[in-house]
């Protein structure tokens, strides 16, 4: 399976640091937050892995190069000259590069110990499996609910989208090119049936702000 790492944000809530730094940059525990991604990939078995780049991009491929030190092959989805298309339509660009098959999505601003799943297959008329997490602080009401492992729009008691998710190429069938959010295609689908979920209350942060950041890293300090 493929992955793609989203890495093409602007980083707003991450100023001053991103006006110099793109946000996947940003080191955690001395490392590149986007680093520890690539190793977990790598680690869980993933091979082909796309990155797609905006804001202060080509510093992305200078740092990482072809993925060749962590064993992976790296390729990136430019968008520089556009600007940061956001989430569904940067994966929309990149879908050459994916190919017809099921394919992995990560957030490039988060932080978890989740066991990517490399052979996962999504069932029979499903476009998408979403990774639930724990409501934070920053977004007590959550965003989807889950019903029989569907994700569902509504319900009683809502998860927040982790950022993690496995998606078929269908899903973007008929999107034109240009930006567009991811939510609205997930919700139309999960209208229609055709999105599973499933709730990880493992290790999980956002790093949307540098308090975030500062935090994981006073985390980290402690652990080691």
């Amino acid at each position: 399976m493929k992955v793609m790492i989203l890495a093409a944000g602007r980083g707003e809530r991450m100023r001053p640091l991103t006006d110099v730094t793109p946000k996947p940059l940003l080191e955690v525990g001395g490392i590149p937050l986007i680093v520890w991604h690539i190793e977990r990939l790598a680690h869980d078995g993933f091979k082909e892995i796309v990155i797609n780049i905006a804001h202060l991009g080509y510093q992305i491929p200078k740092a990482l190069g072809d993925g060749s030190a962590w064993g992976v092959n790296i390729s990136y989805s430019d968008e520089q000259e556009e600007g940061a298309l956001e989430s569904a339509g940067g994966i929309i660009k990149a879908l050459p590069l994916l190919g017809k098959k099921t394919f992995l999505v990560v957030n490039g601003d988060i932080w978890c110990d989740y066991d990517f799943d490399a052979q996962k297959t999504l069932p029979k008329g499903i476009l998408a499996h979403l990774v639930l997490v724990p409501n934070p602080a920053h977004n007590p009401d959550g965003d989807f609910a889950i019903s029989d492992g569907m994700a569902q729009e509504k319900g009683t008691e809502k998860y927040t989208f982790s950022g993690i998710g496995y998606y078929s190429p269908r899903l973007f069938e008929g999107v034109p090119y240009g930006k567009a959010p991811l939510a609205p295609l997930l919700r139309k689908a999960m209208k229609e049936g055709k999105v599973s979920a499933e709730l990880y209350e493992g290790e999980w942060l956002d790093i949307g702000t540098p308090q975030r950041l500062e935090l994981l890293n006073a985390q980290l300090i402690n652990q080691f």
